[in-house]
């Protein structure tokens, strides 16, 4: 990677290396800016690393969140193409286990967010995905929408394309102590940069806690897995989710029908609405599955992974897939800072400076159309140059 010099001056420093420090340092190479990424971790560890790679646009809020995720699949097109990057998985299936689940997707079809989506039978979906439990499925929605890659490779892949490709600099083990445009101050010395964008994710006390304190963030902890089927089967040809991911999506909950649908599920998993659980399925070229997951709000996050909130995601899971005598073969956590009023988070310090934190857990599916927009408010005209 590009390593930086003492002695070098940047159009642009980010702190934090993931994925949406990397979406803002694309937007501004491509506009032809001098760009460091400075990150305390030798290599990147937390969110971005630690989630599906699941570049979701059907579920999105409607507005401005869903014609974000559309722009940021597209670059993630783009990027995959010339980065290396392997496309795992192309578009998703939403299952509906409920009647009140498939009429809420039936709806969600005819909205302007669902109009290339297609609504498809049990048999049909049997055909295109053998170890589906058709007998348990009224039918499915199928968006051609999304796209997912294996964030572990993906991000080290798409960070050194940054420094082979476009001459990102990256300063790495190495934490901020203070941003005032033009000097940082690092545990590694000092970078100067007329302009800077602090990408923090869930670190909220090391830079500006003051300004970030106002805005009532609080720690959302997940629990995932890796999941081995006990029966060889085809790669899934997309994402799965099912009648839980409804009622937490905006783009689908917003909907009027969704009130049934909670309601029902109330009642039925009462106990899967506690955890914040909704089933996310992917498959691995090895045939595993990446599965997940739940969601806790506030307080300290708990490191461990407990036992009843993995079982019931594999509940869920066997109830949508027959995979045999499956197996966990891995366990993980990650969190991300959370707001319950907005998709995500800008303050301005100053002119020069952006605090850009994605707070709804979709920074790899609106990350680099995010990017764009900040990029173009900081350099305003010289975007169009």
């Amino acid at each position: 990677m590009t390593d930086h010099q003492p002695q070098d001056h940047f159009d642009l420093a980010i702190v934090g290396a993931g994925i949406i420090g990397l979406a803002h340092a694309l937007a501004a190479v491509r506009i032809g800016k001098k760009v460091i990424v400075i990150d305390r971790d030798a290599v990147a560890k937390g969110a971005s690393v630690r989630n599906f790679g699941f570049v979701t646009v059907s579920g999105q809020q409607s507005g401005q969140s869903w014609q974000r995720a559309l722009r940021t699949r597209d670059i993630w097109a783009d990027v995959a193409a010339e980065a290396g990057i392997r496309i795992a998985q192309s578009g998703s299936c939403i299952v509906a286990r409920r009647p009140e689940a498939f009429q809420l997707l039936q709806a969600f079809a005819e909205t302007d967010m669902g109009r290339a989506c297609e609504i498809i039978t049990p048999d049909c979906l049997a055909e295109t995905m053998p170890a589906i439990r058709s007998n348990n499925i009224r039918g499915a929605l199928w968006s051609p929408h999304e796209l997912r890659v294996e964030s572990r490779d993906a991000i080290p892949q798409l960070a050194r394309w940054l420094a082979e490709v476009h001459g990102v600099s990256f300063l790495r083990s190495a934490e901020v102590r203070s941003v005032a445009s033009p000097l940082i101050e690092t545990t590694r010395g000092q970078v100067r940069a007329d302009k800077a964008v602090i990408c923090c994710g869930d670190d909220l006390q090391t830079l500006f806690p003051e300004r970030l304190a106002a805005y009532d963030l609080v720690p959302c902890r997940l629990q995932m897995m890796r999941v081995m089927p006990g029966l060889p089967m085809p790669l899934l040809p997309a994402s799965l989710m099912s009648d839980l991911s409804l009622v937490r999506q905006p783009g689908f909950a917003s909907l009027a029908d969704a009130k049934a649908l909670s309601d029902r599920l109330k009642e039925e998993q009462a106990r899967y609405l506690q955890h914040g659980i909704h089933l996310v399925a992917v498959q691995s070229v090895d045939g595993s599955l990446v599965v997940g997951d739940s969601h806790h709000y506030g307080g300290a996050p708990n490191p461990t992974a407990p036992s009843e909130i993995e079982g019931l995601i594999l509940d869920e899971l066997d109830a949508v897939l027959d995979l045999g005598q499956r197996s966990v073969t891995e366990r993980w956590v990650g969190t991300y800072a959370s707001a319950s009023d907005r998709p995500m988070l800008v303050d301005r310090p100053s002119a020069d400076i952006r605090i850009v934190i994605v707070t709804s857990g979709s920074g790899a599916s609106t990350g680099f159309a995010i990017g764009e927009e900040m990029i173009s408010e900081m350099f305003g005209d010289q975007c169009a140059a």
